[in-house]
């Protein structure tokens, strides 16, 4: 058996790298719209192809997990995602590109599920939190990826050498580590969605995760064009880089934080953050209270979906990796529908109210988090 430091190490140089392919996704989308000249309703409408890729996903990938393991289906996914970020760079027409955005989509659902089972399983040979500074290695490679779009952009580096450059130090990075990862992970029980009313513990959890990654999405994915369009900075990528940043720092602080005052108050402290760096980068759309929003909104969004999966790991109806494979449906769903309806209601109003969605959706996280402590973690705690 593998010392589990080194697993440690190998499954977080996979959520960095797999963070610097987001983001360097992420961070070219303003390039993407230039370049086919789509106004804010045709990107959404471009964008609403992930949701459905991801929902076309949902079958395979939770059975993927549950059959052969966590390790194999992650490294596959890991590959074909790289390769549908090389298509993305050098697509020559919509069809194409709208094939290489629902491949990306199709395989982060499983790359996700994957790589979040292969986590939460490590979890239990450490008597700390170690999830938050995995999706914290996460956000410092979405950091990096900013930073390096940023870089290339004032070389003016084509969008297709730099996804080409990202998808092969991504395929070379994370098949190093594949020899490192947890093996025999399949769960004997549990593996089955149980069809009927839906487990009121996990429905929760995923309320919560969707909120958090509708926040998560939009900025990833509309950050960069608020910036562009609205606060009018010629180097578009700052914004993205300082929520990509707090998010980071606050990742790598959750556990500390949370130790200290619980997850019930950083579910409280998480959702006024959100809703407050969004109100104030909306009234205020200037280059210093749209960077200190978005600062708010990184260190908002940063632990909720962390704690959220190892929540997910309480669960006496599903085992680890079905209730990580559910939850995970509302995070990626949160994530992938929020940009597209973004677009919609930008195009209908502004951009500035449609970021409105995002102080909605984290305010929504206060009520939800309240009633799952107080119907479920608080019971298992007093038993």
């Amino acid at each position: 058996m593998l010392p589990a430091n080194k697993q440690r190490a190998f499954i977080g140089l996979i959520f960095f790298s797999i963070g610097v392919s987001f983001a360097s996704w992420a961070s070219r989308i303003p390039d993407i719209k230039a370049n086919f000249q789509l106004n804010d309703a045709e990107l959404g409408s471009l964008l609403i192809l992930m949701p459905i890729s991801s929902l076309i996903s949902l079958p395979f990938s939770g059975w993927l997990v549950s059959k052969f393991n966590s390790r194999k289906p992650l490294i596959i996914s890991i590959f074909l995602n790289a390769c549908s970020l090389m298509l993305i760079g050098n697509s020559s027409s919509i069809v194409v590109l709208s094939i290489g955005i629902s491949l990306f989509s199709f395989t982060t659902r499983t790359l996700n599920l994957s790589l979040n089972t292969q986590g939460v399983h490590l979890q239990k040979l450490f008597p700390k939190n170690i999830l938050g500074t995995f999706h914290g290695l996460w956000s410092a490679g979405g950091i990096l990826g900013a930073a390096l779009t940023t870089l290339l952009l004032n070389y003016q580096i084509s969008i297709q050498f730099h996804l080409i450059i990202v998808a092969v130090i991504v395929i070379l990075a994370c098949g190093s580590a594949y020899p490192f990862l947890i093996k025999n992970d399949k769960p004997k029980s549990g593996n089955k969605i149980i069809i009927g009313k839906p487990d009121p513990f996990i429905f929760m959890l995923g309320l919560i995760a969707f909120c958090a990654a509708v926040c998560e999405g939009g900025m990833f994915d509309w950050s960069g064009i608020y910036f562009k369009e609205v606060i009018k900075t010629p180097i578009f990528t700052y914004g993205y880089l300082t929520f990509m940043t707090f998010m980071a720092a606050f990742r790598f602080l959750s556990g500390p934080i949370i130790a200290k005052i619980g997850m019930r108050r950083n579910y409280v402290m998480s959702a006024f953050s959100i809703s407050t760096g969004i109100l104030l980068a909306t009234a205020f759309p200037n280059i210093w209270c749209g960077l200190i929003g978005f600062a708010l909104v990184g260190m908002g969004t940063a632990s909720i979906i962390p704690m959220t999966y190892a929540l997910a790991g309480k669960s006496d109806k599903y085992s680890t990796g079905m209730a990580l494979s559910i939850i995970t449906t509302y995070t990626i769903s949160g994530m992938l529908i929020g940009p597209p309806i973004i677009g919609y209601i930008s195009h209908a109003f502004s951009l500035r109210i449609s970021f409105l969605l995002f102080a909605v959706a984290g305010f929504m996280i206060l009520p939800i988090s309240h009633l799952l402590f107080k119907k479920f973690i608080d019971n298992q705690e007093n038993n």
